[in-house]
């Protein structure tokens, strides 16, 4: 598939036109460089395959002349996270390449299981009727039983693999010292003051902090990656990036749980444990991962300071709405998809009610009757996809503001130091 069917579709060249005239000259950041990008945080949510809604939003963004610090994502939004991170420098465009890389893949590819687990996921995307279900799910029970899950998600490690050495990241090291050089050589990066003045910003931590949210169940963890890699690996600097996506992704039951074995063991591993996730009990030899999503699915918090108003504003992409249908769960399928998603949308949700500030920074993106589990997209609700993404971003950047924005922080960050 050419990327230039999501690129010139007249959809897409009528939203960049018509808002480089809408929004022409406004500011979404005190953080510039010498290009006058303008730089945020971003934080993509999960959804599986309606992630491709999240590069048609990151898409706009990057036309719009804004780029990208802190990194953060679930599952698909990790997906896009990884790859971000991955294609260059902060201040290069990313947005393209990534969907390159998803026009030169059959996204059903993924579904890399054996015959029966393919006609069992076919039936149950395809709404079959329940004695079908029956019969195709017993042909599936050894899948769950010596699998965990119906698909082992080797085809999309390897991809990843793949994409990230073509970027020259053979391991986390390599990953690490990318994020850590921030921009180009010949570039700069620049914090804007109240009157005008400019001085040059040198917070490393800031550009190159990044997230990937999993869910250990082994130990019932959150984990966030990288920031907590030296949990499982001796040798940090050579494992393989790919791994933290492919642990983020594991949709519970569609994919194999992702595994990591030889845990460092000891004293000090123990107290690292201890701190990190309040283990009490031995430090396990093996760890089991599942989606992101179950425990975190829109880490919009990840990169939240109560006491300071941000230099940056933490811009959040969420697919869709939550809450807003009631779930019907007349048939098996549905009823194991609702406990997924109560289970992925509580945390999350409950900070929002609790920070109604940031609402200011999210675009939520209308996804349509597109189904997250449909890796057997047509060509046309990629595109539609796309499109939904980029216009929603374009509703985004025309409503958001950056000096109110601050202020609602400011009034914030003086009543969290009053008390």
């Amino acid at each position: 598939m050419d990327k230039r069917k999501f690129t010139e579709n007249g959809a897409i060249l009528a939203i960049i036109k018509d808002l480089k005239e809408q929004i022409k000259g406004k500011k979404f950041s005190d953080i510039t460089d010498n290009n006058n990008y303008q730089y945020v945080d971003l934080v993509q949510e999960g959804g599986g395959v309606l992630g491709i809604a999240l590069i048609g939003y990151v898409y706009v963004l990057e036309k719009m002349g804004i780029r990208f610090l802190s990194l953060a994502g679930t599952s698909a939004g990790s997906i896009n996270t990884m790859l971000m991170a991955a294609a260059g420098t902060c201040d290069l465009e990313k947005s393209e390449w990534i969907l390159e890389c998803l026009c030169n893949k059959n996204l059903y590819d993924f579904v890399d299981g054996d015959h029966d687990a393919r006609e069992f996921i076919d039936a149950l995307l395809s709404d079959a009727g329940n004695l079908k279900l029956i019969l195709k799910g017993y042909q599936v029970v050894d899948n769950f039983k010596d699998d965990l899950g119906l698909n082992p998600g080797n085809n999309f490690h390897q991809w990843m693999t793949n994409l990230l050495s073509q970027k020259g990241i053979k391991n986390y090291g390599d990953l690490k010292t990318l994020r850590e050089k921030g921009v180009s050589d010949e570039n700069k990066l620049f914090r804007l003051g109240h009157n005008g003045t400019k001085e040059e910003y040198k917070r490393v931590d800031h550009w190159s902090e990044m997230a990937i949210i999993a869910a250990d169940i082994t130990t019932e963890s959150k984990i966030i990656f990288p920031k907590m890699i030296d949990l499982f690996y001796s040798n940090p600097e050579v494992q393989n990036p790919a791994d933290f996506v492919r642990a983020s992704m594991s949709i519970p039951l569609f994919f194999t749980p992702f595994k990591i074995k030889n845990i460092p063991t000891g004293v000090d591993a123990w107290n690292k444990w201890n701190e990190a996730t309040c283990l009490r009990t031995s430090v396990p030899s093996e760890v089991m991962f599942m989606d992101g999503g179950i425990i975190s699915n829109f880490p919009i918090d990840i990169f939240h300071e109560n006491l300071n108003v941000p230099a940056s504003p933490t811009f959040g992409i969420k697919l869709g709405y939550d809450k807003n249908e009631i779930n019907k769960n007349e048939k098996f399928p549905n009823l194991i998809s609702s406990m997924f998603d109560t289970a992925r949308y509580g945390y999350d949700a409950e900070f929002l009610r609790k920070n109604p500030d940031f609402k200011n920074l999210i675009g939520y993106i209308d996804t349509g009757t597109h189904n997250w589990l449909n890796f057997n997209l047509t060509d046309d609700a990629k595109i539609d996809l796309f499109i939904r993404g980029a216009q929603h971003a374009a509703d985004f950047l025309n409503r958001f503001n950056w000096e109110e924005y601050k202020k609602i922080r400011k009034a914030k960050s003086d009543y969290y130091k009053s008390v």
